[in-house]
């Protein structure tokens, strides 16, 4: 962490637009919206973690999914993993610059479902009955 992290601007063409079918950031798009990624993003955004308190803080997330996205997101440059040298060695995930850059959002939506949340499960009933 503390590392600048300098972003380079594309022109907008098939490669660098999220609408076209052949840009190559769809898949980091989908990894970083995908079901747990967002969940793991905002909680390491508090502070770094070992395994087993990350996995213990989001509900319904199993070790293997988990080991997954740690995986994913550490080879896409938004997690560090960081082994202390110990018996046995202690292992703890923390963000890098561009993984607070993005849980930053990531948190923002998460505020959002939770104070509209209630108002869209209220809509689903009435938009059932309509149709």
């Amino acid at each position: 962490m503390g590392e600048n992290v300098e972003v380079k601007r594309l022109p907008r063409n098939r490669h660098s637009d999220l609408f076209h079918s052949e840009c190559p950031g769809r898949v980091i798009f989908d990894r970083v919206t995908s079901r747990w990624a967002p969940l793991v993003l905002v909680k390491l955004a508090e502070g770094p973690l070992r395994f087993y308190e990350l996995r213990d803080q989001i509900g319904g997330i199993s070790e293997k999914v988990l080991s997954e996205k740690l995986r994913l997101l550490a080879r896409d440059g938004l997690v560090e993993r960081t082994v202390e040298p110990a018996i046995p060695p202690r292992v703890s995930y923390a963000l890098t610059d561009m993984g607070h850059s993005v849980a930053k959002p990531l948190r923002q939506l998460m505020r959002w479902v939770a104070d509209h949340g209630h108002a869209i499960l209220a809509a689903q009933p009435q938009h059932d009955d309509q149709n």
